[in-house]
């Protein structure tokens, strides 16, 4: 135990810097929470780089906020030689090893917390008896559904997206000056080519991305939710990488797959937990949004390029429009057999089109929808100018 423990916190021996690369916009939103007593909690798909940034986040408590080395402690709780430790029991340990009194304050950095079944309830008690700020990370949107409500009012939840365009070229080390700013749309391509899966976007191993996609549906679906017929969960992946930006029909799925309708529903939600597919409803009133098909999403453009080749960028597009306007909880809009892109939250109308334009009837319905703004994204300029939404 104390040997893994040391492995997991080389500060506690020697001088730590963290020297990956950072993510500064998370950075600064975990900053904002810092002098909270809540819980931090970072999400989203697995190897997005949720691990890099608690790291980092270190790095800075050691050598900017000159917290003392002993006071902070790191573990994946994943490890196997864990397994039969509670939280409660590790955070003990550590305690034990280092002499430090439950109300000496402490920066508690848990990853993978969902690993451990009784977590909230656990977090819940450590949070309440103890002199402690917890960081935890988690690759399943399981930790957005605290059922016995726990940690409600105890948390802050921080959601790690792929790279967006401007931290690629910063993974890159492109730095494109004023006058080489036309080099701008060969390099929007390549990263929707590539996506922003950090250490692919370092590497260009294309089997890492191979190699996530098949450990993400064996060891968080297959595995987890001890599915017999694996085959299906696999194609199911496929075709929903073939549907991205359209609406799903899932009848229609699970009579090419040959499973039952309760079956796709699963496995539609599973995939959901592990963020590989995010899911959009149809903008209108409650019963609109439940009898119409929701529209899917894949949770990174590299990872759905593939399954399914780089083409149609068209789709590519809106779907790296989604991922950059998520927070703003997009529905899309259909009316009278036309649809547009989306509706966000704030009344905003974006229709998606790469170097292309709305035909008739869209402009139309674009035209006589009354809403508060109404934007269309053409193109990477257009993209880059979404920073002002």
């Amino acid at each position: 135990m104390e040997e893994i423990f040391y492995r997991s916190n080389p500060w506690w021996e020697e001088d730590y810097i963290f020297e990956g690369k950072k993510r500064e916009l998370y950075l600064k939103e975990i900053e904002n929470y810092f002098l909270s007593k809540d819980i931090i909690f970072l999400t989203g798909l697995r190897r997005v780089g949720k691990t890099s940034i608690l790291k980092s986040f270190i790095s800075e408590l050691l050598h900017v906020k000159k917290i003392s080395p002993k006071d902070i402690f790191y573990i994946s709780l994943d490890l196997l030689a864990l397994e039969k430790l509670s939280i409660t029991e590790i955070l003990q340990e550590y305690r034990k090893l280092h002499k430090i009194a439950s109300n000496q304050k402490i920066y508690l950095f848990l990853d993978e917390v969902t690993s451990k079944e009784h977590y909230s309830q656990e977090l819940k008690n450590i949070y309440d008896l103890e002199d402690v700020k917890i960081f935890a990370s988690s690759s399943s949107a399981s930790i957005l559904r605290d059922k016995n409500a726990y940690l409600t009012g105890r948390q802050r939840v921080i959601e790690v997206m792929p790279l967006n365009f401007e931290e690629y070229l910063d993974f890159k080390e492109l730095k494109i000056k004023k006058s080489d700013e036309y080099l701008l749309e060969s390099y929007f391509e390549e990263y929707m080519s590539d996506g922003g899966m950090p250490e692919y976007v370092l590497n260009g191993d294309i089997s890492y991305l191979q190699n996530l996609i098949d450990n993400i549906i064996y060891k968080d679906i297959i595995a987890y939710h001890n599915i017999k017929n694996e085959q299906a969960v696999r194609d199911f992946y496929k075709l929903l990488m073939e549907r991205s930006g359209k609406q799903l029909s899932l009848n229609k799925i699970a009579n090419i797959l040959e499973i039952g309708v309760d079956s796709a529903k699963r496995y539609l939600a599973y995939f959901e937990d592990t963020y590989l597919i995010y899911t959009i409803e149809k903008y209108g009133k409650l019963n609109e949004r439940l009898k119409n098909p929701k529209k899917i999403y894949a949770g990174d453009v590299g990872l759905k390029n593939i399954v399914t080749g780089f083409r149609d960028k068209g789709a590519i597009f809106e779907n790296l429009v989604f991922l950059k306007i998520k927070n703003l909880r997009p529905s899309y809009f259909y009316e009278g057999g036309i649809e547009l892109d989306f509706m966000t939250q704030n009344k905003t109308l974006i229709e998606v089109k790469y170097k292309s334009t709305l035909n008739e009837k869209q402009q139309k319905l674009f035209d006589e929808t009354k809403v508060d703004k109404k934007i269309v994204i053409d193109g990477y300029r257009a993209f880059l100018d979404m920073n002002k939404l």
